[in-house]
């Protein structure tokens, strides 16, 4: 995908000039451009980082239509830069998608980076699992999926894998929240392979 990765450069460019350069309006613009999401997920993003703006001001400050007065405004560029998506690669036989998230900084050995992501799969497939593999051992990790409340699982479990063509191992049951709709794993230290959840439809 040599346009997707082009395009992610060109975005990331764009958005690194904008932060040092300003104007606010363009930064912003940039930084939403960078973070590839619709202004509803933006506010939900910045809430969760103790930002609180609306949608109609978001639209306003990226449009250049009003300037934010507080240093909330600010606050709210950096949020968005703070964790945004590389390459991407699909492999349609197989249902197999993979993603590079790229931080804003470079991590030396020894360094901790706390990051959130959401994968929601719009495809309307059928998912039965989702795995997260590591190439090197790393620190927590915690897995949750959640489901929509008219299309529950009737079953979950959790499991390790050595590498992609080794046998599936650690599998334990893992209880289904109601309330929540979710299930989740934490993993206290991440070791190099795989680890997952999958589930039956029944």
């Amino acid at each position: 995908m040599p346009h997707a990765t082009q395009h992610a450069d060109v975005v990331t460019a764009e958005l690194d000039s904008a932060l040092r350069g300003g104007p606010f309006h363009v930064a912003l613009r940039a930084a939403i451009a960078a973070r590839g999401l619709p202004l509803q997920r933006v506010q939900h993003h910045l809430s969760r980082h103790g930002v609180r703006v609306g949608v109609t001001s978001l639209s306003y400050w990226q449009q250049g239509a009003r300037r934010p007065q507080r240093p909330e405004s600010l606050r709210a560029v950096r949020a968005l830069e703070n964790c945004r998506i590389g390459r991407i690669r699909r492999h349609h036989d197989t249902g197999v998608l993979a993603a590079e998230l790229l931080f804003d900084i470079r991590l030396r050995a020894g360094d901790t980076f706390l990051f959130r992501y959401t994968v929601e799969d719009g495809t309307a497939d059928v998912c039965r699992e989702y795995v997260r593999g590591a190439d090197s051992p790393g620190g927590q990790y915690a897995l949750q999926v959640c489901f929509d409340s008219s299309a529950l699982p009737v079953r979950c479990h959790r499991f390790t894998q050595h590498s992609a063509a080794a046998p599936r191992g650690g599998r334990q049951e893992l209880p289904l929240s109601a309330r929540h709709r979710s299930v989740h794993l934490v993993e206290p230290r991440l070791r190099a392979g795989y680890v997952g959840i999958t589930w039956d439809w029944g």
